[in-house]
């Protein structure tokens, strides 16, 4: 029932076309290495393998993975931030309202934005309240670099962040280089995510 209405919203828009659907983790990592699909909208809990281990798996597997946004009933939800960690680049509860859905498969699409909301940035909050110092990798962000995740954990696009900081695009680019390549991250959301459990969230720059 969620696939059916997920499929029906989506499709609904001139932009924005539904390639597969699976039942299973497992079958998602097969369906979306058969489709090559841009975006992934993958559920937290499913039989076989779980939406954290499937997400691992494409992000592995693929040369050029698709932006994988998982979906959840329960904000609070401790598998969501474990699936953030594995590589996903949003989260998004089953009860968005249409808008809301369309929204966040554009954003996560578009790559230069994140997808934090406020229930996830919560459990992040709590991780960086357990870190006892700064990590090393730290000491080597710039104080630019170090507002970069703040701003990108507010879902700011690469012009927004250029806009707050006063640089232009290709500056921002730079620095977001220099905070995923020092943070060890994958992409921005890792980079968010290393930013609050390395406490640099709760520190001002």
């Amino acid at each position: 029932m969620v696939r059916t209405a997920l499929r029906v919203i989506l499709d609904a828009e001139p932009d924005l076309r539904v390639v597969g659907e699976a039942q299973t983790g497992a079958e998602a990592v097969s369906v979306v290495r058969e489709l090559r699909p841009d975006v992934v909208l993958m559920d937290v809990r499913m039989p076989d393998i779980d939406g954290i281990r499937a997400t691992e798996q494409i992000l592995a597997t693929l040369s050029e993975p698709p932006r994988i946004v998982v979906v959840t009933t329960f904000e609070n939800d401790a598998y969501v931030y474990e699936a953030l960690r594995a590589g996903a680049a949003g989260f998004l509860l089953k009860r968005a309202a249409a808008e809301e859905l369309i929204g966040a498969v554009r954003l996560v699409a578009r790559s230069d934005s994140v997808l934090f909301p406020a229930a996830v940035r919560a459990l992040a909050a709590e991780h960086a309240r357990r870190a006892p110092e700064l990590p090393a990798w730290a000491s080597r962000l710039t104080g630019r670099e170090q507002d970069v995740p703040r701003l990108m954990a507010a879902g700011l696009s690469n012009g927004e962040i250029g806009e707050r900081l006063g640089v232009g695009p290709a500056t921002v680019k730079t620095h977001v280089a220099a905070v995923l390549a020092k943070t060890g991250s994958r992409d921005r959301t890792q980079a968010v995510i290393a930013a609050f459990e390395g406490g640099l969230m709760m520190r001002k720059s």
